[in-house]
């Protein structure tokens, strides 16, 4: 039997605007968040953040997100970190574009910190883990 092309050709993916194909390799049922940061929705947004005692670490997400995944341990680990004087939350922007919308989420991942209500500073796109810890540091 002779080989063709058409057999030894590999498939190719369609991609969308939306969702590039790296984003497509994981089905998104099979994503689990087991996050030590809280979460947060269109719902509890001003309960849990802005009317928080203590600086609040947001990290606005997306399940199909690359970058989002690796400042996923990051936030958590903060979240361990500063335990009792700085709350960490994470926000679905799929499930909560509300919030999302309010605050001008154009990118994710997006990290704000807020104080007493007020949003203080944003940080867009995957960082190091020591540039969220100097961020949050700031604001002790």
């Amino acid at each position: 039997m002779a080989l063709t092309m058409r057999r030894v050709a590999a498939p190719t993916a369609r991609t969308s605007a939306i969702r590039p194909a790296f984003c497509r390799a994981v089905p998104r049922r099979s994503i689990v968040v087991r996050a030590e940061a809280g979460a947060a929705n269109d719902d509890t947004f001003k309960s849990v953040v802005l009317e928080s005692k203590v600086p609040v670490l947001v990290d606005f997400w997306a399940p199909w997100c690359g970058p989002c995944r690796i400042i996923a341990p990051f936030v958590d680990e903060l979240a361990k970190e500063f335990s009792g004087r700085v709350k960490c939350v994470k926000i679905n922007t799929d499930e909560s574009p509300n919030v999302a919308s309010e605050y001008g989420i154009r990118s994710i991942p997006t990290v704000m910190v807020f104080k007493g209500g007020k949003k203080l500073e944003t940080i867009i796109g995957a960082v190091p883990k020591d540039t969220l810890k100097q961020t949050v540091q700031k604001y002790l």
